[in-house]
């Protein structure tokens, strides 16, 4: 039986354009954060990183591929992983028919993680993905970028997430059935699986000169998450409870 408060379509049409006007804020709203968010002072990236890519050794300005801007999305996959993390390959499914557009208007959108880039070959063609996917395992890039826990930062059990310090331990008891099961999917456990951490960095290119100029992560990645913005204007919402998204070849 439908629980749901049901109307006429005249209540319908009313209470319709009293959320129209709420919505029209949220977007004004997101059109001033877009404004705050270029307005970011710009940070000279000093130190030099090395990639392993499809193309070779590659630094991180090689990154921008001869475009001024590059957005990293800081994948989950570590060097002991046997898959990516499933909620950073939900967001990635996203990535190939982006890509092509961003690369049209002066944007480069690659993925970084830890793993060796042969693992990330592997998962990138069994996930029919063609973005450029480089591997930092050799580079601080990730730590740097708060995109993973060092084993510095893991003995002094602090490090820094979403700009705040936390604890830098996992749990390795009784982690919870949800973490359990997302560590699995991607073929290791939670203790292994959350020393890396999921993010986005956007860094500009100026005379050879390479900027950091925004990063997001937790929840701030909610607008990539492609599935969502959908299910957002369902019937039913998000209506989730736990991991309830696979690798798109697992359902």
């Amino acid at each position: 039986m439908n629980a749901h408060q049901t109307g006429t379509r005249e209540e319908w049409l009313a209470a319709r354009i009293e959320l129209l006007d709420a919505e029209k804020a949220h977007t004004r709203q997101g059109d001033e954060l877009a404004r705050r968010r270029q307005e970011l002072p710009w940070v000279r990236v000093e130190k030099d990183y090395e990639f392993d890519t499809d193309d070779g050794p590659a630094s991180l300005r090689d990154l921008f591929q001869g475009r001024s801007q590059l957005i990293v999305y800081h994948f989950m996959f570590g060097p002991d992983f046997e898959a990516g993390c499933p909620s950073c390959s939900a967001i990635a499914d996203g990535f190939n028919g982006s890509a092509v557009h961003l690369a049209n208007h002066d944007v480069t959108l690659c993925a970084v993680s830890r793993a060796p880039l042969p693992k990330l070959q592997a998962f990138k063609q069994r996930m029919g993905w063609e973005f450029p996917w480089a591997s930092a395992n050799a580079t601080d890039f990730n730590y740097d970028f708060q995109a993973g826990i060092s084993d510095e930062q893991e003995r002094a059990g602090v490090a820094v997430y979403n700009f705040a310090e936390g604890d830098a331990t996992a749990p390795t008891e009784d982690p919870g059935e949800w973490a359990t099961q997302i560590a699995a999917a991607a073929g290791t456990d939670w203790p292994t699986f959350i020393r890396e951490r999921p993010g986005m960095s956007a860094f500009a290119l100026v005379d050879g000169v390479v900027y950091h100029t925004y990063s997001a992560y937790a929840r701030g990645l909610d607008g990539l998450w492609g599935m969502y913005q959908w299910l957002d204007r369902a019937p039913l919402g998000r209506n989730e409870s736990g991991i309830w998204w696979r690798h798109h070849d697992k359902y």
